[in-house]
């Protein structure tokens, strides 16, 4: 473990409920809770004032509903988060050539190595500049750790939330780790923990105490060895710059199971359309599509197909996922369907176009006649429950424009009608409308920059924009 405080750990606060109340001034300072809205939905994530009233990540959100009514619940927007997340991580790579992204809104980066720090006070100055640059360039905050390990400065940055900013002076650690619970440790979770506690170990100094032959005869030796080294705050896992993607999927679940097959298929074709718009967002190619099933019974089937060669073409990968689905049977009930593609490449291979737009001729060749009266009315009805409603459908918390009012987001919708509060993020709280939900003059849009945009700024980048 190096002797300066020069490993910095940033996590971006509460991220998605605070791009929500930055883009939503009526939110602000108000609960925000993020996630999917029907029954079986799960929060993401929830601001703050959300969190007083018991409510966390990965809660059920028929629970969060009940400790919080009041609060405003959105479904997530993940193309502004990612936006945003862009600019934080560019931001970083701006201090170093090692930056290891966890997620969209969290993130290791050594400062040695991009020479932005040398000892305490150096690493401190760059820690307060950064969150300067993320408030700037954002509108959002996020809490700084910094210490002389990955593991350290992922605590520092815990303690420092929300909008702070904590430096572990080395020489310090074991004292400061010593007082805490077992679960601080990384891959201490609820049942090892609950181990621990009954052989008498609830904090990081019992562990060090305990010594590395209990610790191995209680958790096996690798986690016993693991776990003794993390206790005596020794920890020599160095940042690793981001990994290229391995591969690339999208999935949906379902507030009701999905019985009709003729639905079933046409999901899956919507997310093979899903997952080549990321694929091409990404400008790469993937030569193995995966179709993932949940069925009813919670049990999970993947199927997959490895073609000749990389392709990022709609109708290939729609072909490959529905030969994939012909050997599920999905007669029970289908709770969850995903398609993804891996084996990637930046390229893709021009034959894989010809036979893709052959198939698709002689698909189109096939006379109408050739389907049964009961199956073409079976797949009519299918089109207009899967297609024509979802032209229409409206998300809470997603972005509307209308011809007449401007710029806003759903509020709620229901019944025939949309609720829409016209604001933008750096406007002052707006009024609310209500429309029929086929409103003609009511369209959805882009999310708008949560931060405008200075005069000569053309070259900066703007948050919130989708691509």
């Amino acid at each position: 473990m190096r002797t300066a405080p020069t490993i910095l750990h940033l996590d971006m606060d509460a991220f998605y409920a605070s791009a929500e109340q930055a883009a939503k001034p009526s939110l602000r300072g108000k609960a925000v809770i993020v996630g999917g809205l029907g029954p079986r939905g799960v929060v993401a994530t929830c601001s703050y004032e959300a969190r007083v009233f018991g409510v966390h990540s990965a809660m059920p959100m028929a629970q969060a509903r009940r400790l919080a009514p009041n609060a405003a619940y959105l479904v997530p927007r993940f193309g502004l988060y990612r936006e945003v997340s862009e600019q934080v991580m560019g931001l970083l790579r701006e201090l170093s050539p090692l930056v290891e992204p966890l997620s969209l809104d969290e993130a290791f980066v050594d400062l040695e190595a991009g020479q932005a720090a040398w000892d305490a006070e150096s690493a401190r100055l760059t820690g307060v500049k950064l969150r300067g640059d993320i408030r700037a360039v954002t509108g959002l905050t996020g809490s700084v750790g910094l210490a002389a390990s990955k593991m350290l400065a992922k605590i520092a940055s815990e303690q420092a939330k929300p909008d702070g900013l904590v430096l572990i002076e080395p020489g310090t650690e074991r004292a400061l780790l010593a007082p805490m619970s077992v679960r601080t440790l990384p891959g201490v979770g609820p049942a090892t923990g609950d181990h621990l506690r009954r052989a008498g170990i609830t904090t990081v100094g019992e562990i060090a105490e305990a010594g590395e032959d209990e610790l191995v005869r209680l958790l096996g030796k690798a986690h016993g060895v693991a776990l003794y080294a993390m206790a005596l705050a020794h920890d020599v896992r160095p940042v690793v710059a981001e990994r290229d993607t391995k591969s690339v999927s999208v999935e949906d679940t379902y507030d009701v199971d999905i019985h009709d097959r003729v639905r079933v298929r046409m999901e899956v074709q919507r997310l093979a359309d899903r997952c080549v718009g990321r694929l091409r967002d990404a400008h790469l190619s993937g030569r193995t599509i995966v179709l993932k099933v949940r069925r009813y019974d919670f049990s999970t089937l993947t199927r997959s197909e490895t073609l000749r060669g990389p392709t990022d073409d709609p109708a290939v990968v729609r072909e490959a996922a529905a030969r994939l689905l012909e050997s599920v049977d999905t007669t029970g009930g289908v709770r969850l369907l995903g398609v993804g593609v891996s084996g990637l490449a930046d390229y893709t291979q021009e034959d894989l176009f010809a036979q893709a737009r052959a198939a698709a001729a002689a698909s189109a060749s096939v006379s109408g006649e050739e389907l049964g009266n009961a199956e073409k009315e079976e797949a009519g009805e299918a089109v207009e429950e899967a297609v024509a409603p979802a032209e229409r459908r409206w998300y809470a918390g997603h972005d509307v424009r209308h011809a007449e009012f401007g710029h806003g987001w759903v509020q709620g919708s229901g019944v025939g009608r949309v609720t829409v509060r016209f604001e933008t993020p750096v406007s002052e709280p707006g009024r609310v409308r209500t429309f029929r939900s086929d409103d003609p003059l009511l369209e959805a849009a882009e999310p708008l920059p949560l931060v405008e945009r200075r005069s000569g700024d053309a070259g900066a980048p703007a948050a919130g924009g989708e691509g």
